[in-house]
């Protein structure tokens, strides 16, 4: 096919694409529901400090925050500043966090990253977004949890249930991560950010669950994209003859 047939065919495949939702309306009701659900709620990862935090959400990366929470008390206990940590060896940290997905990398990481707290910050955790994504093995989730979480700035930080959950109700439609964190700052008002970040990772781990939802126990049913869209039809019922009844004796 000649290149100018296939540029053709993609404007047809564009219109056809989902855009995030744009009725206001609708997404108030959303995070309404949202947040009468899960309101109050914050981080599943055990932490004492921003330090800790920060170490918490480097290690949670493809790795549950139920396991997370199982090292990090032993990890803290042997390396609970930046200062200690920055002088441990890379073998004492992965004998305290194997099992976590990519131990050897995130050893390293914990380590230089402690490094660069005590030479560039004073061994202190930055409240600066730009600060934290320029240390090893922290990205924009990471660095968007630690100033949401332990700085209250305005942030949304989208893991894999930030990211499911919006594409399917429909304050998302992305495919990247990135382009759903924008997408969210849209749709949702900026004193929200922080807050509903958490209300949407909990309503993906109790119902708009990977790869089935409970959409039948879900309250937001009636504005959600996906249950709109995909609900199943129910059969309609075989008509059944009416049996003879039987003569009276």
């Amino acid at each position: 096919m000649a290149n100018s047939e296939k540029r053709a065919a993609s404007p047809s495949k564009a219109a056809k694409a989902l855009t995030p939702l744009t009725d206001k309306a609708r997404i108030a009701r959303i995070l309404a529901g949202l947040q009468t659900q899960y309101g109050g709620m914050s981080t599943a990862l055990h932490y004492g400090n921003p330090f800790e935090l920060l170490i918490a959400v480097m290690l949670s990366a493809q790795t549950t925050d139920v396991y997370v929470n199982k090292v990090t008390p032993r990890l803290f206990e042997r390396f609970p500043t930046p200062e200690a940590m920055a002088l441990a060896t890379v073998e004492a940290i992965e004998g305290l966090i194997a099992g976590v997905s990519f131990f050897h990398t995130k050893a390293k990481h914990l380590i230089l990253t402690s490094q660069i707290l005590i030479r560039e910050h004073g061994g202190i955790v930055p409240g600066d977004w730009h600060a934290l994504v320029a240390m090893p093995g922290v990205g924009r989730k990471t660095a968007n949890v630690v100033v949401a979480t332990a700085f209250g700035q305005p942030a949304i930080a989208v893991d894999t249930h930030v990211f499911r959950v919006s594409n399917r109700l429909g304050l998302a439609a992305a495919k990247t991560p990135e382009e759903v964190e924008k997408q969210l700052q849209k749709a949702i008002p900026q004193e929200l950010w922080a807050e509903s970040h958490h209300w949407l990772i909990w309503h993906g781990r109790k119902i708009c669950k990977a790869p089935t939802p409970r959409c039948e126990t879900c309250f937001l049913t009636a504005d959600c994209r996906y249950f709109q869209t995909t609900k199943p039809v129910p059969a309609p019922r075989r008509r059944t003859k009416a049996k003879p009844s039987l003569p009276e004796a």
